[in-house]
C-alpha cells in the first residue's frame, strides 16, 4: 500500500478527494492527513494573497477569521470532515491537527509511517512561495521523500 502523509490548511473538497486518491491509479492508498488551523502569524500573509488574486472582500474579511485557539475547534471539525471523505473514496485515512512546528510534526509522521511521499494541499500563497516560505518549499528541505505540491479546489459556485 502507498502511504501518503498530506497537509491541509482547509476542509477537502470532493475534488481534492477524487484527485489526491487518484493520482496513483488503481494502486491502493493510506493517507494520514495534518490539519494546520488557521494562525495569527500568516493573516497578514493571507490578506496580502487575497489583494494579489483581486480577492479584495476576502482581504478585508480576514481580521474576522478565527485564529489561534478559537481556529481549534472549526480546524478538528475540517479534519474529521477530510478523513470521512477520503475512507468515503476507499482510502484507510487518520490525521491530526498540528499544534506547533508543522515541519518538525511532519518529518516525525514520514518517518514513523515510512510514507512514500508528502502531499501539500494548499490555496495559493503567492508572498510564501516567492520566499519560498510555503509549506512544501520548506518541507523538501526536511523530510527525505518526495514532497508533491497541489492546489486545493473549492467548491463554491461562481456565477458571473
Amino acid at each position: 500500500m502507498f502511504t501518503s502523509v498530506l497537509m491541509i490548511e482547509k476542509p477537502l473538497t470532493s475534488v481534492d478527494v477524487e484527485f489526491v486518491t487518484t493520482l496513483h491509479g488503481d494502486e491502493p492508498v493510506s493517507f494520514v492527513v495534518l490539519m494546520q488551523p488557521r494562525g495569527d502569524q500568516d493573516r497578514l500573509l493571507r490578506a496580502i494573497d487575497d489583494v494579489a488574486l483581486g480577492e479584495l472582500d476576502e482581504a478585508v474579511h480576514e481580521a474576522g477569521e478565527p485564529a489561534g485557539p478559537a481556529a481549534q475547534a472549526p480546524a478538528a471539525r475540517a479534519l474529521e470532515h477530510s478523513l470521512q471523505a477520503l475512507r468515503a473514496g476507499g482510502s484507510a485515512a487518520v490525521g491530526q491537527l498540528v499544534e506547533e512546528h508543522p515541519l518538525d510534526l511532519l518529518k516525525s509522521v514520514v518517518e514513523e509511517v515510512k510514507a512514500d511521499e508528502v502531499i501539500v494541499l494548499t490555496a495559493p500563497h503567492y508572498v510564501e512561495e516567492f520566499f519560498h516560505r510555503d509549506w512544501a518549499s520548506r518541507a523538501r528541505h526536511k523530510v527525505g521523500v518526495p514532497v508533491l505540491k497541489l492546489f486545493a479546489h473549492s467548491e463554491e459556485a461562481h456565477s458571473e
